[in-house]
């Protein structure tokens, strides 16, 4: 398991963090997604050789947040 922190924009409500939580969860390889408002980040545990902190990060874009 590897680790990341991605930094997230947009976010304004406990909706928005539940969204990103929901979208992050459903892909195959993260083990763990924690989304906090207040830092705006996400911290996600996930597999290397399942998903690419890239897909990771456009999964966040699609949902209609900014992330780096």
């Amino acid at each position: 398991m590897e680790n990341t922190v991605i930094k997230v924009g947009g976010m304004s409500c406990q909706g928005c963090v539940k969204n990103i939580t929901g979208v992050l969860g459903a892909l195959a390889g993260v083990a763990r997604a924690e989304v906090s408002l207040e830092a705006g980040e996400a911290k996600v545990a996930f597999d290397p050789q399942a998903v690419t902190r890239e897909a990771l990060v456009n999964a966040i874009e699609d949902a209609g947040f900014d992330a780096e």
